[in-house]
């Protein structure tokens, strides 16, 4: 049996030499360019950029290189520079473009022949020749006796058939339009050498499945399809223009290489039919390897690699062998009829290489070179396009806006998805209603009223005992002033308490008033949370949604098809939220197609009509449109299913006796919430109210408390006096007796003459600190003493007080223009000299026992004696002007 590694020892293929150049200043040309079309200080920027495509020009004409590689980045960096210049600097033999560069460059197959243009793509085609030649150069130095090498080799011959595909595709034919040209960069030249470099990428990945000892049907593949890619470079080189242009021995190598991979594939699909035992065929196969060699040997041209010729020699030594052997054994065993070659089927073949794509290699759309040049129509074309992109992109965001605002509506109308979740249990609130409810709840909720009720009695009580202290301390003086008055008689010559004291009077009475009516205001509030209690329960209910009746399933079903019914509903509702989902991927794909959509660079190297590129850059956006309208057909059709089924289920389920139960129940909340709101207006209002009254009753206690410690002194003083008249002594006798004691007085007010400072208890002394009577603040209650400017809390004036009768009777406190309601403690206000309480009060205030005898000085005050009488007692309290009503009389 023959070796399974008949061409293991070929390791001959072609490699390309690249094309040869002159040398040629591109510095001079577009830098007179720059300065003349654009300026100077451009020129001087863009300095950097034209030094380096002349360094880029330079390398490439010095071959060869230092290394392969290098080489190939030389290449690849100067075609993406090149067309940067392309699209900003028009090279042609015009009079207003830059015509005083000439490109030239050499055949090299024929290196007399050469092409001479003013055609910058005659420039890059031939940077992408030389890129395919460099690495078809790379792929031939690789040592291909190991695996690895064999395949890197294979992937450097792609990467050089991607090159020649790309000189085929985008410049070979522009780079021909001119009347000097070389076959060696024809559209023709190109795809032939793409061909043979597949080819040898194939044979490559054919030694290594060989190494690997892969099954014969499978090398069998791999083998016919290097010679399917052989067979077609044969084609290509046995027609015009290349079938002369090319030696004898390039179209032997070929020729062969084509036989030798098609004998090779029969040898090796002879193996795999034999062990099938399907030696007929197997026969046929091999008789046609055979003659397949036979005939390439006989016709193809001399001068191929005598390696090529001795593995063309062993391989048909082999298939005779196998040949012999299998006809020996169809004469004494199978017997059968060998078929005629031109009835077989074709050989399968496989291919594992393609040209490597070039487009992202030799992409030259991020290229910093020259980009601070863009000409005036290029920018106004671009513009134009930018235009018509985002029409497209505003139209089809709308029709998309539309749709999902559209399917939004519908469900709305059809109470979806409420009614599938009200199935399920999962109840919800509308959003408004909800945050009220959550409003009320973080308040304290109708459970919380109690606690501020309980408020409004401590403010009370508190009010209430602040009256009874201050009515006490005048009763108190007014008792003692009594008393004094029926122990001296016409000696005691003072005004009484009751003369002095009436506006005090007056307003503490008022204040009574104001307290009862308060009491009934409370007890209509304590009233109205009871009356309510059972409507504000639910705002208690925790959550909310507890409160809210439930879809329930029919009681008695005919059919018991109400799960098929609300799962196809459910389905559909799924569906439609998939489509909006799709709606939104295709809007960010709109965007990003936009993002990524810049086609200046096309714009600039355009020679055609702008209108026709740009219908083509926009067609690209054609795919996401008919996308978005089958979006939208498919949710019309979709809602019009859901319509459909939702009738069905709201009549199985009875949808609307449970909106109406449902609407009930969201008619009681807010009603609730309206009352509560209501009650907790009122409280906040009487709270204010006993907080301001209670600065209001202290402010005048303190004046109480002044009057009494005055009259006090009086008190002292005037008795002082009166002993003395008793006694018989004179105001200038120092050396007397002891007084009259009058045994009625109690001894606390005996004041000895030889002490002249009042006694040391601190409720006597006018200037020591009293102790201030408790007040009680509820929380979170500001204190409204001396603030008459504070406003009321909102929206207390905008329906009538729920205290008091329907009319409007004139409010407790007597509402005055003049001075303010609470006059500030600090700045106490001097009352004017007509007051019944300013200086003189009342006759004989300065009497005998304050002017002594014409003919006695009075004796000075000593530092630190008591202030001089009289008292000076405020103005009556008058309430804020700003006060709501909310306790009338």
């Amino acid at each position: 049996m023959a070796s399974p590694s008949s061409t293991a020892a070929t390791n001959v293929m072609l490699a390309i030499f690249e094309k040869k150049t002159v040398s040629l200043d591109l510095y001079r040309p577009l830098r007179n360019y720059i300065a003349f079309n654009y300026s100077e200080r451009e020129a001087q920027n863009l300095e950097d950029d034209l030094q380096t495509l002349k360094q880029y020009r330079s390398e490439i004409e010095r071959v060869p290189a230092a290394s392969l590689p290098a080489r190939r980045d030389i290449l690849q960096n100067y075609y993406k520079a090149l067309c940067a210049v392309e699209s900003r600097f028009p090279i042609s033999p015009d009079k207003d473009h830059i015509n005083s560069v000439f490109f030239t460059w050499y055949d090299t197959f024929k290196n007399k022949q050469k092409a001479v243009q003013q055609n910058i793509h005659l420039e890059k085609a031939a940077v992408l020749f030389n890129l395919g030649a460099v690495h078809s150069q790379m792929g031939l130095s690789l040592d291909r006796s190991a695996v690895e090498g064999r395949r890197q080799a294979s992937h450097s011959f792609i990467a050089a058939a991607g090159a020649f595909a790309f000189l085929r595709d985008n410049v070979a034919m522009k780079a021909s339009m001119g009347s000097s040209t070389t076959v060696d960069m024809s559209v023709e030249c190109a795809g032939m050498l793409e061909r043979l470099m597949l080819a040898q990428a194939q044979e490559c990945v054919f030694e290594n499945t060989i190494a690997k000892g892969s099954t014969p049907g499978v090398c069998a593949k791999i083998s016919r399809q290097a010679g399917i890619y052989y067979e077609e470079a044969l084609a290509a080189l046995n027609v015009a223009p290349l079938n002369y242009h090319f030696d004898k021995g390039w179209l032997a190598h070929v020729q062969l290489k084509a036989a030798l991979f098609y004998a090779e594939a029969c040898y090796r699909y002879g193996m795999e039919l034999h062990d099938k035992e399907e030696i007929a065929e197997e026969i046929a196969r091999l008789k046609s390897g055979i003659s397949a060699l036979s005939e390439a040997k006989k016709t193809s041209p001399k001068g191929a690699a005598q390696q090529l010729l001795d593995a063309i020699n062993k391989l048909e030594a082999n298939l005779n062998q196998n040949l012999a052997r299998a006809v020996k054994e169809n004469d004494r065993v199978y017997l059968m009829r060998v078929p005629q070659a031109s009835s077989l089927a074709p050989l399968p073949a496989f291919s594992l290489v393609k040209p490597m794509p070039m487009n992202d290699v030799l992409d030259a759309s991020k290229e910093k070179m020259f980009a601070s040049l863009v000409p005036d129509n290029s920018a106004k074309a671009l513009s134009r396009y930018t235009e018509m992109v985002d029409d497209v992109i505003r139209s089809q965001a709308e029709r998309l806006q539309r749709g999902s605002e559209l399917a939004r509506v519908r469900l709305r109308e059809m109470d979806l998805p409420d009614s599938i979740l009200a199935l399920e249990g999962n109840l919800t609130l509308p959003m408004a209603l909800k945050e009220d409810v959550e409003a009320v709840q973080v308040c304290g909720g109708p459970a919380g009223l109690e606690a501020e009720l309980q408020q409004l009695k401590d403010l009370k009580r508190v009010n209430q005992e602040l009256l009874v202290q201050t009515e006490e301390l005048l009763q108190k003086e007014a008792t003692e002033d009594s008393q004094f008055r029926s122990q001296f008689g016409t000696r005691w010559t003072r005004p009484q308490s009751s003369t002095l004291t009436k506006n005090l009077q007056d307003r503490l009475n008022r204040f009574a008033a104001n307290l009862k009516q308060a009491a009934e205001s409370d007890a209509r509030i304590e009233r109205s949370v009871r009356d309510h209690s059972a409507l504000m329960s639910i705002l208690d209910r925790h959550p909310i949604e507890s409160a809210l009746p439930t879809l329930a399933r029919p009681i008695m079903s005919l059919d018991a098809n109400e799960d098929a019914i609300a799962g196809a509903l459910k389905q559909s509702l799924r569906q439609l939220e998939g489509l909006g989902a799709q709606r939104a991927g295709l809007e960010d794909m709109l965007k990003e197609m936009k993002r990524k959509d810049d086609i200046l660079p096309k714009l600039m190297t355009s020679t055609g009509s702008h209108e026709d590129l740009f219908r083509k850059e926009i067609a690209k956006y054609d795919h996401i449109c008919e996308e978005i309208a089958q979006n939208l057909e498919a949710q019309e059709q979709l809602l019009l299913q859901i319509q459909t089924q939702n009738e069905d289920f709201a009549s199985i389920f009875n949808l609307e006796d449970y909106k109406a139960s449902r609407e009930r129940i969201y008619k009681q909340i807010e009603a609730a919430i309206s009352k509560y709101r209501e009650i907790k207006e009122n409280i906040n209002e009487g709270l204010k109210f006993y907080v301001t009254l209670q600065d209001a009753i202290t402010n005048v206690k303190q004046q109480c408390s002044d009057f009494v410690m005055t009259r006090n002194i009086q008190c002292r003083e005037m008795m002082d006096e009166v002993q003395r008249q008793i006694s018989g002594l004179s105001f200038q006798d120092n050396k007397g007796s002891n007084g009259y004691n009058y045994t009625s007085v109690p001894q606390s007010h005996q004041v000895p003459r030889s002490n002249p400072q009042p006694p040391t208890d601190p409720a006597n002394m006018p200037n020591a600190v009293r102790p201030q009577t408790p007040t009680y603040h509820p929380p979170q209650q500001p204190a409204m003493a001396g603030n008459p400017q504070q406003p009321t809390m909102p929206g207390y004036t905008q329906n009538p007080p729920p205290y008091g009768p329907p009319q409007q009777p004139t409010p407790p406190y007597h509402l005055q223009a003049s001075g303010p309601p609470y006059p500030p403690p600090q700045h106490q206000q001097q009352p004017p000299p007509n007051h019944e309480y300013g200086q003189p009060a009342y006759p004989g205030w300065r009497g005998p026992y304050y002017n002594a005898p014409p003919q006695q000085p009075a004796p000075p005050q000593q530092p630190g004696s008591m202030p001089r009488p009289p008292y000076t007692v405020p103005s009556p309290y008058h309430p804020p002007h700003h006060q709501s009503g909310y306790y009338r009389q």
